[in-house]
């Protein structure tokens, strides 16, 4: 395959990709046996709490989030304190929200036979906790902040809740205790859920303003049989999660960043998903009941984890929980070259220079390859005047002219494939690269210099995609011509503007990439052509 026909090809690959992308997103899970009825998990399932409650909220800072947490025990805001909203702003980003218009809450609490969050108990009325002060903060001197919430129901029955922050952490401990002082049995389980309005607020729909940089919204998790699974709002709305398992974690995950519960990993829960009216989508897991004698304790421990999908810190968190980051299909390119843009970026300071740091490991360790490329076009314009004349001479029989053409081949040692192979094997890494910039937080909002101030956002001057089209017009007039039809000469020649609109919506590090891939071709080519033309096939390099 010709040099210039690469650039169709890429084209094409890409829209198929951007299609297979979407249609991934909307796939039912194939193991059908954890989709069942959820109709026996009796979980609080209630909505947007009234103006008292909202006025009666616990305040906690630390050293990375604002949170907020409303009498029921829930965990209604989160302000993730590192990351800004938005390039520059001083407005922390937001991820968990109770509002009129949006909702996303980490719930979590007691139910099974006597647990107080049952909805047959009470009236339905969940138990409000009470606790010694309204606001918590952690100071410089202090590593941990306890927050305790304490419910005595009408019988004596002590429910408490205790949450356990430690600095620099956004993995939050919360640890569960009854105490039955009655002189009967009781039974209860756990359980931990989040909540969120189907339908987003504009500010917070990422994949609203850009074909090229859809990402996934929805529900994942890992169970004993399944390391990592995503489960969407669609697939939800078909048919509910409802499945036991060992371990595990179960997610909602947006772009850059995740919240997740992870209970006991010694211990059988049942994770489930609800759609509610409509309007919400819950996701959870649920303990199995624990029946607490008389006089006696019980104790339970579970991690939510609530901000960005930093891998690293998520593996220490629980099994798997950092595949949470999604590279795709190509996620054996993608997880080895972020680590190793990761290692680059910590000596140079500069994601950017990281990128075009990688960029020349890439193409070096494919020169083999390219060289072998250029000398298979090279060979295959030499032989463009004895195709011709094959062509001619059997006008009237295709089957004839396609079988002297690959026995000239075999004669002459060419392989009409050669020049594809570079081009197969680049395609993945620039997909991608392209995974890793939409799925990295550590690449959101990462400047390069001048006007790039973030690498996984469209340049907003396009000067970048402009760049790269000028260099794919400098690879067309060095790269010899052996296109003849008329109709894909004007192709060819407008391809380096296709490939500039194109471009136009694409994260500014994939378009660097490509300029840098573009710059070390020219000095490839131009080394290869002077090569070849030392050693007799000089006519390679000429038009």
């Amino acid at each position: 395959m010709h040099l210039k026909g690469n650039f169709v090809f890429i084209v094409l690959l890409f829209i198929l990709f951007l299609f297979w992308q979407n249609l991934e997103n909307k796939k039912n899970l194939q193991n059908s046996k954890n989709v069942q009825n959820v109709k026996q998990i009796e979980i609080p399932n209630s909505g947007f709490i009234d103006n008292l409650v909202k006025n009666e909220k616990i305040t906690v800072k630390t050293d990375v989030f604002k949170m907020l947490i409303n009498i029921y025990g829930d965990i209604d805001e989160v302000d993730l304190l590192v990351y800004p909203k938005t390039l520059y702003s001083k407005i922390p980003f937001r991820l968990l929200e109770t509002q009129r218009d949006f909702i996303y809450q980490a719930q979590s609490g007691f139910v099974g036979y006597n647990g107080p969050d049952n909805p047959l108990n009470n009236k339905g009325v969940r138990p409000v906790y009470k606790i010694d002060k309204k606001f918590f903060e952690l100071k410089e001197n202090q590593n941990v902040l306890i927050i305790p919430m304490i419910f005595i129901d009408s019988n004596n029955i002590i429910y408490k809740k205790t949450y356990i922050i430690k600095r620099g952490k956004y993995s939050i401990d919360i640890k569960y205790t009854v105490q039955n002082p009655t002189l009967n049995n009781i039974s209860v389980a756990i359980f931990g859920q989040l909540k969120q309005s189907i339908i987003l607020p504009k500010e917070r729909d990422v994949n609203n303003s850009n074909f090229a940089l859809k990402t996934y919204r929805g529900a994942a998790f890992s169970s004993y049989e399944n390391s990592y699974q995503k489960y969407s709002i669609s697939d939800i709305e078909n048919k509910n999660l409802n499945f036991n398992t060992k371990g595990g974690w179960i997610a909602f995950l947006q772009q850059y960043f995740a919240t997740a519960w992870v209970p006991p990993n010694n211990e059988n829960n049942t994770f489930y998903s609800i759609y509610l009216d409509n309007k919400y989508i819950i996701v959870g897991y649920k303990s199995e009941s624990t029946i607490i004698p008389s006089n006696s304790i019980f104790d339970y421990s579970s991690t939510l984890w609530v901000g960005p999908e930093i891998q690293s810190e998520m593996a220490k968190v629980a099994s798997h929980l950092d595949l949470t980051v999604d590279y795709g299909w190509l996620w054996f390119i993608s997880q080895p070259m972020f680590k190793l843009l990761k290692i680059i970026q910590n000596y140079v300071s500069n994601w950017g220079i990281s990128i075009i740091i990688i960029t020349f490991i890439v193409r070096g360790v494919m020169y083999p390859l390219t060289k072998a490329q250029y000398i298979s076009m090279a060979k295959m314009r030499l032989l463009q005047p004895k195709i011709i004349e094959i062509r001619e001479r059997f006008s009237n029989d295709k089957q004839r002219i396609s079988q002297e053409i690959i026995a000239m081949y075999k004669i002459e040692k060419v392989n009409p494939l050669g020049g594809c192979l570079p081009l197969i094997i680049q395609m993945p890494i620039f997909l991608a690269l392209y995974y890793m910039l939409m799925g990295s937080v550590e690449l959101r909002h990462a400047s390069f210099f001048g006007w790039i101030n973030d690498l996984s956002a469209q340049d907003p001057y396009y000067i970048l995609p402009m760049l790269m089209g000028f260099t794919m017009f400098i690879i067309q007039r060095m790269s010899p011509v052996t296109v003849t039809e008329p109709m894909q000469k004007k192709i060819v020649t407008y391809m380096p503007i296709i490939f500039i609109i194109f471009f136009l919506w694409f994260p500014s590090g994939l378009v660097l990439y490509y300029i840098i891939s573009n710059f070390v071709t020219i000095i490839q080519q131009q080394f290869i052509y002077r090569s070849l033309e030392k050693s007799g096939l000089h006519d390679c390099g000429k038009k």
